[in-house]
């Protein structure tokens, strides 16, 4: 069952809604395409050979704090607003964000968007591949590019660092959600990182970021995402911490609390890493 709940442009988007609005003035895409090292695939070369039209490539590794020492953290707000400028995206523009994967990284540039304070983003529902079964427009051709300022208003809220999640675990008063697969939760499987050890937070859930989507690659509805939280275990009534390995699937599960209708959530930046 794909999805069939109305277009949200602040959350999830159709790929026939981005048909639609393709020609928009004030509608910028961006390819947030990423792997992980095991993927064997190359995001940028990917988007030289075919995106959607318009789309500029989103690079999460540079868009960061390169001085973190941990991989793709979020980056200083000046950085993240010289970026922006850069690919011509700023205030009063609809922001689109999709990934070569179906849904994997998009959700962390829709949520690295929301925390400065951008909220007129959606992820596109099936990504890249459902917008290529379609037979929709694909091109090579770079996107005109203008600068255009954005307004960075910071939401703190919707972050979380190592001390506040320790807290947060040993106190028992958030719900800590990994969206690893469980082989990684438990420990069975080996981190795709080099030198990084096995396990998870004490007291966390493990909802695979996998187990959120329908075979097609869509989110599926509402009441089905609120069904794979609760057999998981996990407590709806407390704010929830999101996490995963570094902090971009984490992002995807808080999509899915947010089209829950569940807003009092974070994720946790830096995640396993």
């Amino acid at each position: 069952m794909t999805n069939s709940l109305p277009d949200d442009p602040r959350t999830l988007v159709s790929t026939a809604w981005l048909a639609d609005h393709l020609k928009s003035p004030d509608l910028r895409i961006f390819d947030a395409s990423w792997y992980l090292p095991d993927m064997g695939r190359d995001a940028k070369s990917e988007y030289a050979a075919g995106h959607i039209p318009g789309a500029r490539f989103f690079d999460i590794d540079e868009i960061a704090d390169l001085r973190s020492g941990l991989p793709h953290t979020v980056p200083p707000v000046e950085k993240f607003m010289s970026r922006m400028r850069a690919m011509g995206v700023g205030d009063g523009h609809q922001v689109v964000v999709y990934d070569g994967f179906g849904l994997l990284s998009a959700a962390r540039v829709w949520w690295m968007l929301r925390l400065m304070g951008h909220r007129d983003v959606a992820v596109l529902d099936g990504g890249f591949p459902k917008w290529q079964a379609e037979g929709c427009a694909v091109t090579d051709a770079p996107a005109v590019i203008r600068d255009r300022h954005m307004t960075v208003s910071r939401q703190n809220q919707m972050i979380r660092d190592v001390t506040e999640v320790a807290r947060a675990a040993k106190l028992g008063s958030h719900a800590i959600i990994d969206a690893r697969p469980a082989g990684r939760f438990t420990g069975a499987d080996p981190e795709p990182r080099a030198g990084m050890r096995s396990g998870h937070i004490p007291g966390s859930r493990n909802v695979p970021f996998t187990s959120l989507l329908n075979a097609d690659g869509t989110m599926k509805q509402p009441d089905a995402l609120k069904a794979v939280f609760l057999t998981a275990g996990v407590d709806l009534s407390k704010p929830a911490i999101t996490t995963c390995g570094s902090g971009v699937t984490a992002a995807i599960l808080a999509l899915a609390l947010t089209r829950m209708g569940k807003e009092d959530h974070a994720v946790y930046d830096g995640s396993w890493s």
